[in-house]
């Protein structure tokens, strides 16, 4: 009997002590007081921690990044390393040369509008997300992070046209473009004019023709279909007409073709334009001018439809010659969250398509943030694909012909289909 607990009492012993030696303790899963060593194993199911992820961002613009980054860095241990470049210049050819080569970025910041050129060089990857992690962002800007239906970004950032007025000359903004155009027929005295828009540039133009049904692309299960164009359809048709009207009945001669958008400039900058459409680009200029102006969503249409602006929309994207895909989606998700865009719109002022946020006094509250906010839901992304490149220039030639009454807008706007058409058949016919 003796000698049975002598044995029971070494077995016990036994799996005592292989117990404390095993490697599965709660202490050393953990790390133990190892806090920020990224050689441990990561959380919730995610890889090995990297030791640093690199994000390319707009040059003078990661001010309202650092924030983000110090407190991703606090939350999960991995350095984070920005650099600055020039989006509009510098960003993509850089990109082409050191993302094959290995010393590119984890994520960059791109215009929404070159989204599928990257993807076709294979320069992006598609991310993936929960729906938890989308649904917060406004439809539209969803949308344009979209390429043949996956996702390739997430959004920080959005612009668009929007009514901008002089508070000298304009007490509210009108309801509807009929009552705009009474002010303006009476406005007008040859010096001082009612309102002013670039209608005759496509990218202008196109909100009112979109207004009246016309469309770039159609969509199809969330993808755009170069084949199927609208730009010579009825609302197309419609819409031109009514641009055709504005140019022949009450716009200057001189807010037509390359010099319209400098003359525009200058009459609204010496205080004699009432009102315009232009973007929060022209926002600066007109503080160092003094003006005291004000904006607004675009008003409604004779048919009563709103304008459809062309939204273009800034987002983070994956580059395919990341090694840390995974990290790299949980940096873009950290920095484009609630919170963290709404601390880069308090330091860049750039308006983020957070749904949220849009209803938040910090924009509901500015009335040049909020007009850009609401014009943007009511905007339709500019084309991502690359046949995008053959329409505007025939596009711009049929509504200045158009604009200064050289052509009546169905036959222009034929023509211009037609150019479009053979054109993308010509240099996309392989994509």
């Amino acid at each position: 009997m003796k000698k049975w607990l002598s044995l029971l009492f070494i077995a016990f012993l036994t799996v005592a002590m292989l117990a404390a030696c095993s490697p599965d303790r709660e202490e050393e899963s953990t790390g133990g007081d190892s806090e920020g060593d990224s050689s441990e194993s990561s959380e919730d199911g995610m890889p090995e921690k990297p030791e640093k992820l690199v994000i390319w961002e707009d040059k003078d613009k990661a001010v309202g990044l650092e924030p983000a980054i110090e407190s991703f860095e606090e939350e999960h241990g991995i350095e984070v390393e920005f650099k600055e470049l020039d989006m509009s210049t510098k960003m993509g050819e850089q990109l082409r040369l050191d993302g094959p080569a290995g010393t590119g970025p984890d994520i960059l910041t791109l215009p929404h509008d070159q989204i599928g050129q990257f993807a076709i060089e294979g320069l992006l990857s598609p991310i993936d997300v929960d729906s938890s992690v989308t649904d917060i962002y406004t439809e539209a800007s969803i949308q344009a992070q979209t390429y043949e239906g996956e996702l390739y970004g997430l959004p920080k950032s959005t612009e668009t046209p929007v009514f901008i007025y002089n508070k000298e000359h304009m007490d509210e903004v009108p309801e509807d473009f009929d009552e705009l155009f009474e002010f303006t027929k009476e406005f007008n005295d040859g010096d001082q004019y009612g309102f002013l828009a670039l209608w005759d540039n496509f990218y202008f133009g196109n909100s009112i023709m979109a207004g009246y049904g016309g469309y770039v692309f159609a969509e199809e299960e969330g993808a755009l279909n170069p084949q199927d164009l609208g730009l010579n359809n009825e609302g197309s048709i419609e819409g031109a007409e009514y641009i055709q009207q504005w140019y022949e009945e009450v716009f200057p001669s001189g807010i037509v073709g390359e010099s319209g958008g400098s003359a525009k400039d200058g009459l609204f900058e010496d205080g004699n334009v009432a009102s315009m459409m232009d973007g929060p680009w022209a926002y600066q200029a007109l503080n160092e001018a003094g003006i005291d102006y004000g904006a607004a969503p675009l008003p409604k249409l004779p048919n009563g439809e709103y304008p459809q602006t062309f939204v273009g929309v800034k987002g983070w994207h994956l580059s395919s010659a990341s090694e840390n895909k995974e990290w790299a989606t949980e940096l873009m998700t950290w920095i484009t969250n609630e919170e963290n865009a709404k601390i880069r719109y308090e330091e860049t002022n750039e308006i983020p398509p957070v749904t949220a946020l849009i209803e938040d006094p910090i924009i509901a509250d500015n009335e040049r943030a909020r007009a850009v906010a609401v014009q943007s839901e009511r905007a339709v992304p500019m084309p991502n694909i690359p046949e995008m490149g053959e329409v505007w220039e025939p596009m711009a030639q049929a509504l200045q012909v158009i604009a200064t009454g050289k052509s009546e807008p169905e036959d222009a706007l034929n023509d211009a289909q037609e150019t479009i058409e053979q054109q993308i058949e010509s240099n996309h016919s392989g994509n």
